[in-house]
């Protein structure tokens, strides 16, 4: 009695997949298969089924055919989202049909398998999809905040941070774009970390920094004696990647005949290595990230249509620093406390003036050139207090000694450019305020600046 009681406890804690198919030999293999990873398995043959089972009973992963006899696949996902969001779902689709799986992925879908079946893939798939559900809401939320590394608490990094858990639940391809200096790789290193991939490696690769005739090479690597130099078999970065997540900066800048490769290493899941007669399959996510649009590449022609929407599956925007302005503060002291840190010193203070300076700065270098420009304060400064001559920034520079000569014998006409300048700016901001009936919030938005920015230029212009 002792031991069926026990044997029923085991039966209980096993995690339960539900899998939704009209195929019975299809039914039978994948519960098989689950079984003899110690799982559980409960079927269903159609979506009104499957939604009473996901009502009635709870379950760690939903495996779903796309075509059913009441209905499609997609709209059982769609279902999911809305009624069991914290319910991974993967669907099976036909060979080939990378359309469906895309549609799937974009609806919220963990990841895909084609048929026929591949049995390891399907066993890493769930493997990954158990994984995430067992470590619970608590746990993603404290691994998307570990740290102090994406730091702001305005609410555009309030949207990404949300973004980021949501993305991190799923396998889909996502794109980052962004300025250069907003921390892209940040990002996608707490895709990476938040999701069910995040005890196996994260590998980036710089699109831009590899050399065209070595990037095959690089990417998938090579056989022995494939070409002259290969004296011996070596692993790409893609291989490398197995069970994690493979991160493609700068992704525009691939040339075309490597944009094809990679398009099937997205849609096959396989990979040949230079000088091998057949494909390897692999089990990587795809994260990317360029400056660039890559939308507008694909109108010139410089950028593969069908690659763009494959690894473009979900998009993220990381905002520039000007659009959080008031996560300066918050930044600026992180990276004082590194800085010090590394030198073994106390970090500096920012006087308030030189906070205000800072907010009121575009940074065209975003984060990457807020941290330029506080080394150089740092350097500056003697006795542990950052001021405004600290702060030296682009548009405050002074031309050379050299030019004095000439810059005397056009003196009026350089301030008669400034004064028509200020003018141009007077006008624009005064066009806004009345547009916005002297909303200062909604015309800062309007002219792409922050709110304490507005203030600043509008006191600095006598608009007041």
């Amino acid at each position: 009695m002792i031991e069926t009681l026990d044997s029923r406890s085991a039966q209980v804690d096993k995690p339960t997949v539900l899998i939704v198919d009209d195929e019975p030999d299809l039914l039978e293999l994948v519960s098989l298969t689950l079984s003899r990873m110690n799982l559980q398995a409960r079927t269903a043959a159609d979506v009104t089924s499957a939604r009473r089972m996901l009502k009635s009973e709870k379950f760690d992963l939903c495996l779903t055919d796309m075509r059913l006899p009441d209905g499609d696949g997609l709209d059982l996902v769609a279902w999911i989202q809305q009624n069991r969001a914290e319910l991974p779902v993967a669907v099976i689709t036909a060979h080939g049909n990378v359309e469906s799986a895309v549609r799937a992925l974009k609806l919220g879908a963990f990841d895909f398998v084609s048929k026929p079946l591949d049995l390891g893939v399907l066993r890493k798939l769930v493997g990954s999809a158990i994984r995430l559900g067992s470590r619970g809401n608590s746990e993603r939320t404290s691994v998307t905040f570990r740290g102090p590394r994406l730091l702001g608490h305005s609410e555009v990094m309030e949207q990404l941070r949300e973004m980021i858990g949501r993305v991190a639940r799923s396998q889909a391809p996502v794109h980052i774009y962004g300025e250069s200096g907003t921390g892209k790789e940040l990002v996608a290193r707490l895709i990476h970390e938040s999701g069910a991939r995040s005890e196996g490696p994260f590998v980036a690769v710089n699109c831009g920094a590899i050399p065209t005739e070595l990037m095959e090479s690089e990417l998938f690597g090579h056989k022995r004696g494939s070409f002259t130099g290969a004296v011996g078999d070596k692993k790409g970065l893609v291989q490398s990647a197995e069970g994690g997540t493979l991160f493609l900066d700068e992704v525009a800048d691939l040339p075309l005949h490597m944009q094809v490769k990679l398009l099937r290493v997205v849609q096959e899941k396989t990979v040949r290595p230079i000088g091998e007669s057949r494909e390897e399959m692999i089990d990587v996510r795809i994260l990317s990230a360029t400056h660039k649009n890559l939308g507008d590449l694909v109108q010139q022609g410089l950028f593969r249509e069908d690659l763009f929407y494959r690894i473009n599956v979900i998009e993220l925007r990381v905002p520039s620093l000007r659009e959080r302005a008031s996560d300066i503060p918050e930044i600026a002291e992180a990276v004082l406390q590194r800085l010090g840190r590394r030198g073994n010193t106390e970090p500096p203070q920012l006087t308030p003036g030189a906070i205000e300076l800072l907010e009121t700065y575009p940074f065209p270098g975003n984060v990457r050139e807020l941290e330029n420009v506080l080394e150089r304060a740092l350097t500056l400064c003697g006795d542990g207090l950052i001021t405004a001559d600290h702060i030296k920034l682009r548009s405050a520079a002074r031309p050379p000694a050299t030019e004095t000569a000439q810059s005397a014998s056009t003196a009026d006409s350089g301030g008669a450019l400034g004064d028509k300048l200020e003018d141009m700016e007077r006008d624009a901001i005064i066009k806004a305020l009345e547009k916005t009936r002297y909303n200062k919030t909604a015309a800062a938005k309007l002219l792409g600046m922050s709110f304490r920015a507005l203030r600043y230029r509008v006191k600095k212009l006598g608009i007041e």
